[in-house]
Parts: C-alpha cells; structure tokens; sequence
C-alpha cells in the first residue's frame, strides 16, 4: 500500500513518516511532498491508497486540493492534518472526512490508517471534499455526511425530522418519509449536531430537529408528536430544558 505525505514542515512530514511505518506493516512505499503542488504530481503519479494533507500550507491550502485533481481520479482516501479548531472539527465530522490533530500521536495515526482502509473506494470523496470545503468558506454548515452500507449520502440538514437509536446504528427520518439507516450509534451524532443547530436531545434514544415538532401531549407521562406524525418520547430530566426551549420558538 502506498501512502503520501503533503506538508510544507520536513520535521511535521519525517514524524508522520515514522508513526505510518512503525504502526501499519501494509504500507510499503511513503512519498512526501512539501506543498500541494508537487504533491498533486505525485498522486497522479505514484496512484496512493492514502493521503495525508496538511491544511495551513503556504501559497495553497489543503483544502484546495479539489481544485487539482478531476473528480474521476479520487480513489484514495484523505486524512487531513491540522492544528486544533473547534469549527474545523464540526466541519470534519459533517462530511465524514477523517483528521488528526497537531501535534499527532502513535494512536492517532494507527486508528486514521485503519479506518482509511476501510473506507476505500466506497465514499463519493469528491462529494465530501466540496461540502468540506462550503463549510470553510461560508462557515455553514448545510448537509451532513451519513455512512450507510453502500456508501456515503449526504442529506440537508434541514431535512432531518429526528434520528433514532437502533443499537449500533441510527435510523434518521427525514422529510418526504424517507428513512436511513446509518452505521454510527446515535451518541456519535449528539456532539454534532447540538450546538451548531436546532438540535435537542429529548431522550437517549432520540434527537430531534426543534423545527419539526407538532405537538407536546402532557398525559401519559409526556411525549412528542413530530411532523411525520410519529411519536418520540421525552425523559422526566429533560422535560423542563425542552418546555424551556419550545417557550422561545
């Protein structure tokens, strides 16, 4: 396997070097390149199965890279390389493209080399380096990467009526009564989705889009009715939150 480095650091690419070898015996071949440019020409030339790319690079940013490579050729995956940002890791985890943070550790490296292998050529990465990239430049963030077992789909946000937990899995139920399920258990979306929208988590087992709520029924303990018509239930300890909450809407 084949893996390139993209950072204009030689001390940063040396260091990654060293973690990739000692912690991947797969991997035969790593190529460095101190800018995006030359890097770009050894993608096309050398064809990796993996992509380490510093993003805070002079002259072009990593996230450029879409840029200079045709969508057909993307039959790798990227592991982008960056100094801590809380805006960066939302934008990260909403297009379900991989990272690590500066300065990267043995453990880091070893689980983004194991998920890459996983994922290959079974994302539409092209798709996930674009809406990456609107996040960055709008500072928005409009859809949200969903892993299914055939690939990756990307759904607005605004779309989403509440996610159910299934398990290991999720269940998203979506506008148009559209229905995916997803291979990440529902805490792995909590993080995400609160905060930077109007996202409330009313039980353990449901997150819900403050936008689609239809009624609040008081009896039977209390539950949610939403658009669809469909009925989620809301815990005793955050009953007050919500009630809070729908008061301002």
């Amino acid at each position: 396997m084949k893996v390139i480095i993209i950072d204009d650091e030689r001390k940063a690419r040396n260091v990654l070097n060293t973690l990739i070898v000692e912690n991947h015996s797969d991997i035969t071949d790593v190529f460095q390149a101190e800018d995006l440019v030359s890097g770009v020409e050894l993608i096309k030339k050398e064809r990796p199965q993996i992509v380490f790319l510093d993003i805070e690079m002079p002259e072009y940013s990593g996230m450029e890279i879409i840029d200079f490579i045709d969508k057909e050729v993307y039959d790798f995956e990227i592991i982008f390389v960056t100094a801590y940002s809380e805006y960066a890791i939302k934008a990260f985890q909403m297009s379900a493209i991989d990272y690590l943070l500066k300065p990267v550790s043995p453990s880091q490296v070893k689980l983004a080399i194991e998920k890459a292998c996983k994922k290959i050529g079974k994302g539409d990465l092209n798709e996930q380096l674009l809406e990456l990239k609107r996040s960055f430049t709008e500072l928005k963030f409009k859809k949200i990467a969903l892993p299914f077992s055939d690939g990756i789909k990307f759904v607005s946000i605004d779309d989403i009526i509440f996610i159910e937990a299934d398990g290991m899995y999720s269940k998203f139920f979506l506008k148009k009564l559209e229905v995916i399920m997803v291979s990440k258990p529902l805490k792995h979306f909590v993080p995400i989705l609160e905060g930077v929208t109007n996202f409330f988590r009313s039980h353990r087992s449901f997150l819900i889009n403050m936008n689609y709520i239809k009624e609040y029924i008081k009896k039977d303990g209390g539950y949610i009715v939403m658009d669809n018509e469909m009925v989620v239930s809301i815990s005793n300890d955050k009953k007050q939150e919500f009630l809070s909450l729908i008061s301002k809407i």
